[in-house]
């Protein structure tokens, strides 16, 4: 009787330390497990941290890119075109010199003179050494007599009546335009040809004639 007693005292003396024993293993696995999770979070954090940080230097990368493109774009620009408020100022010169010209010619007191026709000549040579100056420099006449209209050279200041001419066409230049380069430097201002009203009338009755046949 006491050998069993003495048995069962051994079995549960036996049972309470496996139960401590798993109980300690059990309290060393939580900490272990909290911090395997607390490491995994932290490598995730890490992780999108470090994207980012990486998309915000791309999207800085690219900025400066940009910039540095405006940039060239800019000084491209000031070097081709750095002169072109000069340029434009100075077509004055062939402005004055052509009202000049046409003064002269309406003067009465120098009509058919010795005086005026050297003049003139002079007025000329120095027209043409402005115009070679800026040629040289890019800078060229636009053409206009007897070409189409195109609203991208021209400003049409009237509308000239003229049934031997396409309408459209540039019959009259009035103020000589320019480009710089690839660029307007200003417009030709002109005058362009239509047909007349007594024409267009004619044109019509003579389209209602066809149709009554």
């Amino acid at each position: 009787m006491e050998k069993e007693q003495n048995q069962k005292f051994d079995n549960d003396l036996s049972q309470e330390k496996e139960n401590d024993k798993i109980s300690s293993n059990k309290n060393r696995e939580t900490p272990q497990k909290e911090n395997e999770v607390k490491i995994e979070t932290q490598e995730k954090n890490l992780e999108e941290t470090i994207l980012e940080l990486e998309d915000k230097l791309a999207r800085t990368f690219a900025e400066m890119e940009n910039q540095r493109r405006r940039f060239e774009k800019e000084k491209e620009d000031a070097f081709e075109y750095g002169g072109f408020s000069f340029a434009k100022e100075a077509l004055n010169l062939i402005d004055n010199l052509e009202r000049s010209k046409q003064i002269l010619q309406s003067d009465e007191t120098l009509k058919n003179s010795e005086a005026l026709k050297k003049t003139l000549e002079h007025f000329d040579i120095i027209n043409n050494d402005l115009i070679s100056v800026f040629s040289k420099n890019n800078i060229k006449p636009i053409v206009s007599l007897n070409k189409k209209f195109d609203p991208n050279f021209h400003q049409a200041m009237m509308e000239i009546e003229d049934n031997e001419k396409e309408p459209g066409l540039i019959i009259k230049e009035i103020q000589k335009g320019f480009t710089i380069k690839d660029r307007l430097l200003r417009p030709a201002l002109v005058g362009v040809s239509k047909k007349s009203e007594t024409k267009i009338v004619k044109n019509e009755e003579n389209k209602d004639n066809l149709k009554n046949k």
